[in-house]
């Protein structure tokens, strides 16, 4: 049940929803920030890139303590199940409640981080609510890139006290998140004639949980892009077969669900036993996680001539051994933080276009290290296909001291309001922390957030009395920040 004080931070993320808001195209939401700030008479200032910041006085009898920053962002990953009518450009989210949960109606929910930013345009909106100098800041891009919070100027934020509110365990606080680094690889190809003899076969690997890349990938899930890689491989170690083309994942952070491609095959046998096959094997090692896994097959048509293209033997050959050879789901486990995954790589989205195939990886990891080397092996491995990588996002690792009056000011609201002390966590996924505590000298920063279930993924939902819950305690640090 929505508790009547947080009755404002429901409405506000209704309103959210109603904005189509995905990465790289965050202007109508940046429009919304900016005309919130106006209907409440606040100073704003608003980036080439759409990051926001919206600046409130201090309450009386808070002069003169140091400022404190609200951080979120304003993008999120638009996913969409099979077949449901949603375009992420102009389709606002259907969201409803039941048992307790918010979700959508055949998509992503945009609970991340929609409903922390949520909370922070409630705290401007209230009047009741004591609380030093605020300054909530908004970047964009966060979820494929983090290009916002990487272009930030020095001079955008002066608050060194920051509460971000894009955790997605209410009972944690996070201090600390992996380094992350995404590439995109180019691999070029030219079309040739499919021999006449061949047959087209369209291919799908399909039921997959998917889900976040950093949050889920140390949960058994599978990528459907590696899946399909790994079949092809077997395909074309068995058949002189083509690839025709492929399409696989919906967004570089999340785990792929569901990707397709089409083959040139000269012998029918041959695929349909190695589907059968290959079905056996996905039942049998990943059935008790996921168990609508399937393969399946449509036999399309015979090739006359040279009416259809292709990607020749050869570069097929080479192009899906190195899909296969990618490292895939988590690579190591911490050795300091137990039960965290400390490395990993998620193939994110595979497209075949005109004359190239495109491949984005997302690596993570605690050790720098270790993130280096993943990403050299990376591109190393496409290399050898012919591909060149390029760079999109690199995000430093953030590791905060776990004992210090900010986080103990944390924890013991935490067990005033809510009667439990937090666990101090240290996640997987990246967040944007480690760019501000690179550019923002002395900064000092806690992430809590409200329970959210399978984010970047169409199951995604978030506890209505979890948002209750941080909601009270987000007002209750506020107000003891004197």
């Amino acid at each position: 049940m929505i508790h009547p004080e947080a009755k404002d931070v429901f409405e506000i993320f209704s309103q959210l929803n109603m904005i189509p808001r995905p990465s790289w195209h965050e202007e109508r939401v940046a429009d919304f920030l900016c005309d919130f700030a106006r209907q409440l008479s606040l100073p704003y200032r608003r980036d080439a890139r759409n990051c926001v910041v919206i600046s409130k006085p201090a309450t009386k009898g808070y002069e003169h303590a140091a400022p404190v920053a609200l951080l979120n962002h304003s993008d999120m990953v638009c996913v969409a199940k099979e077949g449901v009518d949603y375009a992420p450009l102009t389709s606002p989210i259907r969201a409803y409640t039941q048992n307790g949960w918010i979700m959508a109606h055949g998509s992503s929910l945009g609970a991340d981080n929609g409903i922390g930013l949520a909370m922070a345009l409630a705290v401007l909106k209230s009047i009741d609510i004591p609380h030093p100098a605020l300054e909530v800041v908004t970047t964009s891009n966060e979820e494929d890139g983090m290009t916002g919070a990487a272009n930030l100027s020095k001079e955008f934020l002066s608050a060194r006290r920051i509460i971000n509110l894009d955790s997605e365990d209410y009972d944690t606080i996070t201090l600390g998140s992996a380094g992350a680094l995404l590439q995109n690889t180019v691999i070029p190809f030219s079309l040739t004639s499919i021999p006449c003899g061949h047959c087209l076969w369209r291919v799908r690997i399909t039921g997959g949980l998917g889900g976040h890349s950093g949050v889920d990938i140390g949960k058994h899930r599978t990528n459907a892009n590696w899946l399909m890689a790994c079949f092809l491989h077997r395909v074309l170690l068995n058949d002189r077969a083509m690839l025709v083309n492929i399409s696989g994942g919906s967004a570089n952070n999340a785990i792929a669900n569901v990707c397709e491609a089409t083959i040139a095959c000269c012998c029918d046998d041959v695929i349909a036993r190695l589907a059968d096959d290959y079905q056996r094997c996905l039942t049998a090692q990943y059935g008790a996680y996921e168990k609508d896994l399937r393969i399946s097959l449509e036999r399309l048509r015979d090739v006359a001539g040279t009416e259809m293209m292709g990607i020749d033997y050869n570069t097929s050959h080479s192009v899906i051994r190195a899909l296969h050879l990618l490292p895939n789901g988590p690579l190591a486990m911490s050795k300091t933080i137990s039960g965290t995954v400390e490395t990993s790589n998620n193939t994110g989205c595979i497209r075949t276009e005109a004359g190239h195939l495109s491949v984005s990886n997302y690596s993570r990891s605690f050790c720098e290290e270790s993130l280096l080397r993943l990403g050299n092996d990376v591109r190393s491995i496409l290399a050898e296909a012919g591909g060149e990588s390029k760079v999109i996002m690199r995000a430093p690792a953030w590791l905060s001291p776990t004992d210090t009056p900010f986080i103990r000011l944390a924890e013991d609201v935490f067990d005033d309001v809510l009667g439990f002390r937090p666990r101090k966590v240290a996640m997987h996924f990246a967040l944007e922390a480690g760019f501000f505590m690179e550019k923002y000298p002395g900064v000092e920063m806690i992430s809590i957030g409200p329970k959210i279930i399978e984010p970047h993924s169409t199951a995604e939902r978030v506890s209505v009395e979890s948002v209750n819950n941080i909601w009270a305690v987000l007002k209750e640090m506020l107000s003891r920040m004197r």
